[in-house]
């Protein structure tokens, strides 16, 4: 047995059909196409959700739910995080020290909520208060700037 003699097994391979080639061909005409119709034409697509005239898919699954386009969406942050902000040092808690600490950024809301324990008295302004977050930090002797109620 040598390699230039090595063929495939009888029937096992099959030569593809050359459409297109002329009418001597066999394969020729309407290249196996049917005659005229958008489907014979170059070009031809079908849209991704046709089913050919059965309910397509998206149409057939219900819709729910609703997205609100006015809601307001809040970055959190509890007391106990506030707490550590004091103990780095900050003096001033507002937008700014939010933003620096990483904690939300230049264009989003902040919401403190009451989770945790604060320990120090401290000014801080906020776009939103949860009651028990500005409860334990008057307790305190804090003073709270809520800025969704200035506008």
């Amino acid at each position: 047995m040598n390699l230039h003699s090595l063929k495939p097994s009888e029937g096992s391979t099959k030569n593809r059909k050359r459409i297109g080639r002329g009418q001597g061909s066999g394969k020729g005409g309407t290249s196996t196409k049917g005659h005229n119709g958008a489907q014979s034409r170059s070009g031809y697509k079908t849209k991704y959700n046709s089913e050919g005239g059965q309910m397509p898919l998206q149409i057939r699954v219900p819709k729910f739910g609703f997205k609100n386009p006015n809601r307001k969406v809040y970055r959190v942050v509890n007391l106990n995080t506030l707490q550590n902000l004091v103990e780095k040092g900050v003096s001033v808690i507002n937008k700014d020290a939010f933003v620096n600490n990483g904690l939300a950024n230049k264009h989003s809301l902040v919401k403190i909520l009451g989770n945790g324990e604060l320990k120090t008295k401290i000014e801080i302004t906020a776009d939103s208060f949860s009651k028990t977050a500005q409860k334990a930090i008057e307790a305190l002797g804090g003073k709270i700037t809520n800025l969704s109620k200035k506008k």
